[in-house]
């Protein structure tokens, strides 16, 4: 079954069988990726939603999105605890290492080496994301740093594509993106969080992991697996 991967600006992507549809970090208000793109969050629909960690650039409009579409959200237990506050109503809290099964497959954390709080109060470990959808397994790395235990990651989970950051300065530059996305392994890789303002301004020409084929996706665009 062919999965669907929509990049929605910065870190943001729609991930669909065409039955479930997981929406991973949607910061799209005030994503200027997103807004040049003409995309908005209410035209958006989801099933679930998960996310890598608290930053603003990452949450963005997940409780409007959860509340209208009463998708669930999947995260880190401590951002699940400050979103209920919000008021989403369904949740499914994990961390680290662990997963979850889900109507279309599985989701599950992995490790991610950033930061995260959100409005300054702490919300746990910063994660990856392993999607599992349609026989395929998309690891979206998250704000990260290179760290050695991708290479297990890629041997333990056989991704089908690696969503890698490759903006520099607040994760992964282009030379350690590259490392990363052959360490991990996957087929296909889909660069991320570059671009979106000045600070993180990169050549994606300069992504060029050995073996893997690279797909860039400009905002809005999507590519099948």
């Amino acid at each position: 079954m062919p999965v669907n991967i929509r990049f929605l600006g910065h870190a943001a992507f729609s991930i669909s069988d065409g039955t479930h549809t997981v929406l991973v970090d949607p910061f799209i208000t005030g994503n200027p990726q997103s807004e040049a793109a003409g995309i908005t969050a209410d035209s958006l629909e989801a099933t679930h939603i998960a996310l890598t960690h608290g930053h603003e650039d990452h949450v963005g409009d997940t409780v409007a999105i959860a509340e209208r579409t009463g998708a669930t959200v999947f995260a880190g237990f401590e951002l699940c605890n400050l979103l209920g506050e919000q008021g989403v109503a369904n949740l499914e809290p994990a961390n680290p290492g662990g997963g979850v099964g889900m109507p279309f497959g599985r989701l599950a954390l992995t490790f991610a080496y950033h930061s995260s709080s959100f409005q300054g109060r702490y919300t746990g470990m910063p994660a990856g994301l392993l999607i599992t959808m349609g026989g395929r397994t998309v690891y979206h790395c998250g704000d990260t740093g290179l760290f050695g235990d991708m290479k297990l990651i890629g041997e333990i989970h056989n991704p089908d594509v690696a969503i890698v950051p490759i903006g520099d300065r607040f994760t992964m530059g282009p030379a350690d993106a590259t490392r990363a996305a052959e360490m991990i392994g996957a087929g296909i890789a889909i660069p991320c969080h570059w671009n979106t303002w000045p600070l993180i301004e990169q050549d994606s020409a300069t992504f060029r992991p050995s073996g893997v084929e690279v797909r860039i996706l400009e905002p809005g665009g999507a590519t099948e697996v």
